[in-house]
């Protein structure tokens, strides 16, 4: 990409409020160049003129590249082969007249060595409250690293709560995590994150569709949940309100197609509201381990396993077996003809399993009666 038409693609990230249709509409039809050309001299059609009315004169593409430069990082679109196409291609099937910002990004802003187009290729979102309780917290983390084991990157938003959990339990477990942000990538948000962020940003990708400098408002963390849901071939759900961001993200995946994924927690707890409402109503699939959420997004064949259960004394015997097994007293003896008024069965029919517990050294036979084996 000449710097010609990086600084246009970068004018035209931040002279509206992405995602903005009628500016990818004219990009399309006459490339970067040309559209940031006509918006700066208003030659655009009125809704667009609106659009880009209080920004079409602030020109920082310069000074946004150089920062991003200054941090290593690198301006992306569809015309790079990063461009991650199979995410972005579930917004075709929305209905835009319900979801207007139903768009895939002009461009990205990102950092990190990774990349976004292999990253998002098998990768699951992780999401939920800010006020995560213990539970949830160490849930995401056994998750995450689950997961990771298993080379699924870990998506999620960079918030404090479950996010950040997911973020650090990705890190400590050397995988690969993506943080996307509703802010420019100079500007951590939250700040108390600021160096898990620099973290992520080493390790993984920070990916934002808004330029250096930009501050986050409850809007465009709105707008971001589009692109978590987007970049997960899954959202899981660990802990969530009723309305929250978490549930919002559980929507936009809802609407992309992908799979909707909820951790059940305590009933009495206010955070888990938001899960067992998606489970309840059908949403969402309930999961308790990170082989679930694999089997759910991964490639055909790949089944969680089968959970270990406590195995049982009686597990292998058969009916009969177990009958008579059972008609043996809990202290001293019976005989032969009381355990088969016990078991309900005919005294010759006894013998055999009787012996057959004998031998699996779970009944012992004394003086002429069967008593249970004291082992």
């Amino acid at each position: 990409m000449d710097e010609i038409t990086r600084r246009a693609w970068a004018y035209l990230s931040r002279v509206a409020e992405p995602p903005n249709r009628r500016i990818a509409e004219l990009v399309s039809a006459e490339g970067a160049v040309a559209a940031a050309d006509r918006i700066r001299r208003r030659d655009v059609d009125p809704a667009l003129k609106r659009a880009t009315e209080a920004r079409h004169d602030v020109d920082r593409a310069e000074q946004d590249l150089a920062i991003l430069d200054r941090m290593g990082g690198r301006l992306i679109t569809a015309e790079d082969d990063e461009w991650p196409f199979l995410a972005f291609m579930a917004f075709r099937s929305v209905d835009c007249d319900k979801r207007p910002q139903a768009l895939s990004p002009l461009v990205l802003w990102v950092l990190g060595p990774s990349q976004l187009c292999d990253t998002t290729d098998r990768s699951v979102a992780i999401v939920g409250t800010r006020a995560a309780t213990s539970y949830g917290e160490y849930v995401t983390a056994d998750f995450a690293a689950g997961l990771v084991e298993r080379d699924v990157a870990v998506v999620s938003g960079g918030a404090y709560g479950i996010d950040g959990a997911a973020h650090r339990a990705a890190l400590a477990s050397d995988g690969e995590t993506v943080a996307v942000l509703a802010s420019g990538l100079d500007v951590p948000y939250p700040a108390g994150h600021s160096a898990l962020l620099h973290r992520v940003g080493r390790h993984g990708l920070l990916v934002s569709e808004y330029p250096p400098g930009t501050r986050p408002t409850r809007r465009q963390f709105l707008t971001r949940n589009r692109l978590v849901a987007a970049f997960g071939r899954a959202t899981v759900v660990v802990e969530a309100g009723v309305r929250s961001g978490a549930a919002n993200t559980a929507a936009w995946a809802e609407a992309l197609g992908r799979q909707v994924c909820a951790v059940p927690g305590p009933i009495t707890s206010s955070s888990s509201i938001g899960c067992h409402e998606l489970i309840r109503g059908g949403k969402a699939q309930l999961v308790t381990r990170a082989s679930e959420v694999v089997e759910v997004m991964g490639r055909s064949g790949e089944f969680a396993p089968d959970r270990e259960r406590p195995a049982a004394t009686v597990d292998d015997l058969d009916d009969d077996e177990l009958t008579v097994f059972e008609a043996l007293p809990g202290r001293g003896t019976r005989t032969v003809d009381e355990i088969a008024v016990a078991a309900g069965m005919p005294a010759t029919d006894v013998l055999a399993p009787l012996a057959m517990l004998s031998i699996r050294g779970m009944a012992v036979q004394e003086d002429g009666c069967w008593r249970l084996s004291k082992r």
